[in-house]
């Protein structure tokens, strides 16, 4: 595990070796609302060896054991441009000290959404997005309110301090926002359509945090490949861990 600066920000990082030597383009991951590098457990480790390629996956600012956002709820709350400027300037930044070019993204919810924002407007070997948002529904809202809840009262917050060194800062910096008046207008759908690498979205039908029109509206310019999973929620690599390591794995071997 590394901690690497990053405009000024110290960011989490850990590398998973690939069988070739790392000589083949890295596939990134990019966590959830509430995610981390630890709470992908081995799974990235998975992907990449059925992928035969290395991997890097990190926590954003406020996650995991990268540096702490100061007053989340205050001077430092997120805005609704909060992802776009994860994908438009902190990513690029990473990428560049990471010396990674052209890499392949992977990303959960949030990480699925920051991933559609970078392909939009930099240059990706592909795009794999698993329940990703492009806009925010009702039912987002809803599940997100439910969250607030349970990390008051029923444990989420003692669930979440393993995988956080601010446990309060992660979850106030994403539930706020989802939940601010300001977010409700969050609408990605424009500049997807500006995506030219090959994508795959995978999305639960299940899912609480979103319905199908999440993957049905992104339209991008390239090739376009979704895979909607039975008796799945929110997080394909979780419920059902290895039909999505399969589906990502064939996805990628059949670039050109």
């Amino acid at each position: 595990m590394d901690k690497i600066r990053v405009n000024g920000v110290g960011i989490e990082v850990q590398r998973v070796p690939g069988p070739d030597g790392g000589r083949r383009v890295p596939i990134v991951f990019l966590h959830e609302g509430l995610g981390s590098v630890a709470m992908w457990r081995d799974w990235p480790a998975q992907v990449c060896a059925a992928a035969a390629r290395p991997g890097i996956v990190y926590s954003r600012r406020g996650y995991g054991r990268s540096d702490p956002v100061p007053d989340v709820r205050g001077r430092g709350r997120l805005g609704p441009d909060y992802m776009h400027r994860e994908a438009f300037e902190v990513l690029p930044a990473l990428l560049a000290a990471l010396q990674v070019e052209a890499p392949v993204l992977l990303g959960h919810s949030d990480g699925g959404t920051i991933a559609l924002l970078h392909a939009s407007r930099f240059p990706v070997t592909a795009c794999v997005v698993m329940a990703p948002h492009v806009i925010v529904e009702d039912c987002s809202v809803s599940s997100i309110e439910a969250a607030r809840g349970a990390f008051e009262a029923n444990g989420l917050r003692d669930r979440l301090r393993r995988y956080h060194a601010d446990v309060d800062g992660a979850f106030w910096q994403w539930n706020d926002i989802w939940l601010s008046p300001a977010f409700r207008d969050f609408d990605i759908r424009a500049e997807c359509r500006g995506i030219e690498a090959p994508l795959l979205a995978i999305q639960g039908e299940d899912d609480p945090y979103g319905t199908l029109r999440q993957i049905h509206e992104i339209e991008p310019r390239g090739r376009y490949v979704t895979q909607v999973l039975a008796q799945c929620g929110h997080s394909p690599h979780r419920d059902q861990p290895e039909r999505t390591k399969r589906a990502v794995a064939d996805f990628l071997a059949g670039l050109p």
